[in-house]
């Protein structure tokens, strides 16, 4: 017997146990729950086949059809869904916990399975969860600065420190910049990406503050979700001042074993906010290998888009923090106290 389940009581109790999505690659491609397994009822062309018979023809035929396919493959089903559990519990979807979930978790009962459970709703209930997690309550605060601070790196002190993070540029695969794709993966799709971060949300505890880096909304290709971003505009900005010089430095030890071409391209893509002197000049530096003077007047326009952005804060909930140094350790341990006194000033205020 088929064991339908919430998307509720996938996320508190079954999502130790291998997840199964059966809808095609290309579904699968554009955004799917953490840590599934793909192993599709259907190819792409086939479920193109079956939607169009489906449209034009009849509901029955297009039933047919999808029968007709499905039994070439039933060897297969088996053989794949044991890679990953032989004899269950699995846990199975499909978009809309609709007839394809149905099938398959049938047919997993029929050949030897003990227990398969489909989740109602499908894939569709995974993402209408979304709005109720990310809404949920909380203290958010953003750690600030320009760049070259280190920033990723206070991130990951911070967390080894006990603190909540969620490393946005860390899930979207890119730096947040025109170098930001440089020694990264390919990037998630914006579902996936949100996807991803919606699966990293749900698990904070929201009665203890979370850290995130300061972002655009954009990162790369990526997107994040507008009901986070609103948040984190509206959230208290640690702001950590470092001098232009240390700055440089922890660039150039990041960058300078790049290959000097994806560094150029790099520079080409900021060339009209840079003008056409100052690129030459990067572009030339780079040749000589002279990063120094390369990521001195790259620093020249992020500091002033940085300054740029961080006038549209609520100057109020900007907290400027001087260190004279990129230590992340150094740094992060003065977040937190400085972030202690902020909670005990507000809870006395209160």
């Amino acid at each position: 017997m088929v064991k339908r389940i919430k998307i509720e009581d996938f996320f508190n109790r079954f999502s130790g146990i291998p997840l199964i999505d059966v809808r095609t690659p290309a579904e699968f491609e554009d955004g799917h729950i953490p840590h599934a397994f793909n192993i599709p009822l259907f190819s792409n062309e086939e479920r193109a086949h079956i939607g169009t018979v489906y449209k034009h023809q009849s509901r029955e035929q297009a039933i047919a059809i999808g029968h007709h396919y499905a039994s070439n493959k039933l060897d297969w089903y088996l053989s794949e869904t044991r890679k990953v559990s032989t004899v269950g519990p699995v846990v199975i979807h499909c978009w809309r916990g609709g007839m394809r979930s149905e099938a398959f978790a049938e047919h997993l009962l029929n050949n030897g399975f003990k227990i398969v459970y489909v989740i109602e709703g499908g894939y569709r209930a995974f993402r209408r969860a979304f709005l109720e997690v990310f809404n949920q309550p909380g203290r958010i605060y953003i750690l600030g600065g320009y760049t070259g601070s280190g920033k990723t790196h206070i991130l990951r002190e911070l967390f080894r420190k006990g603190e909540q993070v969620i490393d946005l540029e860390e899930i979207a695969c890119h730096k947040g910049s025109a170098f930001g794709a440089i020694g990264e993966k390919k990037q998630p799709t914006n579902e996936q990406f949100s996807n991803l971060l919606f699966w990293k949300w749900r698990k904070l505890n929201f009665d203890r503050p979370v850290w995130l880096e300061d972002e655009s909304m954009q990162i790369g290709k990526v997107t994040i979700p507008e009901v986070i971003f609103r948040r984190m505009r509206n959230a208290p900005t640690f702001f950590l001042n470092i001098p232009k010089n240390e700055r440089v430095r922890l660039l150039v030890e990041e960058y300078s074993g790049i290959k000097t071409e994806l560094l150029k391209e790099a520079v080409q893509r900021i060339s009209k906010k840079l003008g056409g002197d100052r690129t030459r000049e990067a572009l030339e530096a780079i040749d000589k290998e002279d990063f120094h003077s390369a990521a001195e007047i790259a620093l020249e326009y992020y500091d002033a888009y940085y300054r740029k952005g961080l006038k549209k804060r609520d100057s109020g909930k900007v907290l400027v923090l001087d260190s004279d140094t990129v230590t992340a350790s150094f740094n992060a341990k003065k977040l937190i106290r400085i972030k202690n006194e902020y909670i005990a000033k507000r809870w006395r205020a209160s």
